[in-house]
């Protein structure tokens, strides 16, 4: 039977390992690209990549490569690197195991000397944290040694107990809060998903059917709270989940193998099986338009126009495409279900807000807007950020191509900044009484408050004031809300607001991806008690920390106060801006 999906995705396995495998050097480390540094865990993804192009195809050949040889070659070397790592451990774990279980029944074990043996098997023993991936690296290692048999004893079972203990500490709704111990916590980005995804595939992997059953019943009260929220976040370019960091090509791709793995398991019902294979089409047209190069077969997610988070590597998110590209043809095959079945589903005017957490502490959560005549989807987090240094998860509305903001690089984003002394702030990270809901002219609206004002780093910062926050979306136009009160005079030394203008990327792109026209933003202030004024436009199209996951930035917008003022408890400083963008197709 043919499987046209499939076999697209396993053509693209196979261009993409090919093109990297050459990087493996005989000791077992990979060559960097050009201008990049090597990771440390990067032999261990390029041994899972190995392993599961092994698991779809069984080939032990490619381009004359010896795959058994080069898997053990980077499985001794990522067992002997000088700096122990969690990630690179694990990944070469499962891919030691991807060609089979059991020492006894195992090529690639085969091929280890006995010193390796030995220094993998401690270094498999070792157990990490038990937030966030770091759980999910210990379960992998725990897999690797019981069905290896390695150990009599399995700690699977336990360990996944534990990761489903800290979600329901961190999150009263059930997401995995990423980073719960840094500033007032609450990181709900696309690492849920991607934890997930990591650890169904340990459990594939386990030579215990038995446990794996036992298992999926707990872990599927979670995997389908995000799987609801992925076709929500879609847009109608295929476009996903776009806020946080580690998104472009790996949001995507993490997105895909969570509908695969959950259709295989048949958690997806029969009667959304059309829906989620048209969100399944649109992802991945979106992700190979984009990402691929066409010419060289290879994945770019670092260019002259496009970046990401500085510890991704161009080689490594290479071999883990590869990686994910096997799994997909191979759950494909296994899920009897084609995309020519896809249906989308109807397109209507929402606005919705997923909450990850709710306490007395802080709300935070996701809010979705989406535009049925436009097409428009926009995404707020309210959330944490994993670094000050980033604007990744600042609280506006994110649209590539519409509304843009660089990697790794902090601006206060379509949000007011204000410095009193040591302190920047910014009403971003964490709200109390959020509450949205349909307002005049079926508009939607998301509001939340900030009873104490929170830093750039994401620390609560008692004592000095407080901040309201109000978005309204009404068709394309949206107006941004901003009330500022103080509990004692005090003086505001800075206040600025910022916006970013891009383009998506100018040869990888799809012809149906948003961009700005002519008009651009249509950024209009309507009422400023900051009394400020914009200054000239910076240019940044040549300057390499502004670049987005997706395509170019060219201008910054700033809008600032020259000097500072004297805020009075008992007043309040408003800052309302409303948009109307001027939304066009990129192919336009």
């Amino acid at each position: 039977m043919e499987h046209p999906f499939a076999d697209q995705c396993q053509d693209l396995a196979t261009s993409l390992l090919a093109n990297n495998l050459d990087s493996i050097q005989e000791d077992g480390s990979v060559l960097p690209m050009q201008g990049e540094q090597s990771r440390l865990d990067e032999s261990g993804h390029a041994a899972l990549a190995i392993g599961e192009f092994y698991r779809a195809t069984g080939q032990v050949k490619l381009q004359g490569y010896d795959l058994i040889d080069l898997s053990a070659r980077c499985i001794t070397h990522q067992a002997f690197t000088e700096q122990e790592t969690d990630n690179g451990i694990a990944y070469s774990g499962l891919g030691l195991l991807s060609f089979g279980p059991s020492k006894d029944r195992n090529p690639v074990w085969e091929r280890l000397l006995d010193v390796t043996r030995e220094k993998l098997d401690k270094m498999l023993l070792q157990r990490g944290g038990f937030i966030h991936n770091e759980q999910g690296y210990s379960i992998a290692k725990a897999v690797t040694r019981f069905s290896m048999d390695l150990s009599k004893k399995d700690e699977t079972g336990k360990l996944i107990e534990q990761f489903i203990e800290s979600i329901e500490q961190k999150s009263s709704a059930g997401f995995v809060d990423a980073d719960p111990d840094k500033g007032i916590g609450g990181v709900f980005d696309i690492s849920g998903i991607s934890t997930f995804v990591f650890i169904r595939q340990c459990l594939q992997l386990h030579s215990n059917i038995h446990l794996r059953e036992r298992k999926l019943p707990s872990m599927r009260t979670f995997v389908e709270k995000y799987l609801r929220m992925i076709p929500d976040t879609l847009r109608m370019d295929g476009l996903g989940w776009s806020t946080g960091e580690s998104i472009g090509a790996y949001g995507q791709m993490h997105c895909i193998s969570m509908i695969l793995q959950a259709m295989r398991d048949d958690w997806i019902t029969e009667d959304k099986k059309p829906v989620y294979l048209d969100v399944l089409r649109r992802l991945f047209y979106f992700f190979f338009a984009t990402y691929i190069d066409q010419e060289t077969g290879c994945l770019i997610i670092r260019d002259h126009e496009r970046t990401t988070i500085q510890r991704h590597t161009t080689r490594m998110a290479n071999f883990d495409a590869a990686r994910y590209l096997s799994q997909w043809a191979r759950l494909a095959r296994s899920i009897h279900a084609s995309i020519d079945d896809a249906k989308p589903q109807a397109s209507r005017d929402s606005g919705r807000f997923v909450v990850f957490d709710k306490s007395n502490k802080k709300e935070q959560g996701l809010f979705i807007y989406q535009n049925a005549s436009n097409g428009l989807v926009l995404q707020l987090p309210l959330c944490s950020n994993r670094d000050k240094d980033s604007s990744d998860s600042l609280a506006f509305p994110h649209c590539p191509g519409v509304f843009d903001w660089p990697v790794g690089t902090y601006l206060p984003i379509m949000m007011p900044e204000l410095t009193f002394g040591e302190h920047r702030i910014i009403p971003s990270f964490y709200g109390k009484q959020c509450t949205t809901g349909l307002g005049m002219r079926d508009s939607f609206f998301f509001s939340y408050d900030q009873p104490d004002f929170v830093s750039t780093d994401g620390n609560i910062v008692p004592g000095i004031g407080s901040a309201k926050v109000k978005w309204i979306f009404s068709g394309s136009k949206i107006t941004s809300e901003f009330l500022f009160t103080v509990k004692n005079q005090i003086q505001l030394d800075r206040m600025r607001y910022m916006l970013c203008l891009g383009l998506p990327h100018s040869v990888h792109t799809l012809g149906s991806s948003f961009k700005l026209g002519p008009e651009s933003l249509r950024a209009a202030v309507i009422k400023d008690d900051f009394q400020c004024e914009w200054a000239a436009n910076e240019t940044v199209t040549n300057d390499p920390l502004f670049r987005s996951y997706f395509g170019k930035l060219h201008y910054l917008q700033t809008l600032h106060r020259p000097h500072p003022l004297i805020m009075r408890p008992g007043v309040q400083y408003r800052l309302t801006i409303q948009f109307d963008p001027d939304i066009q197709m990129a192919e336009e």
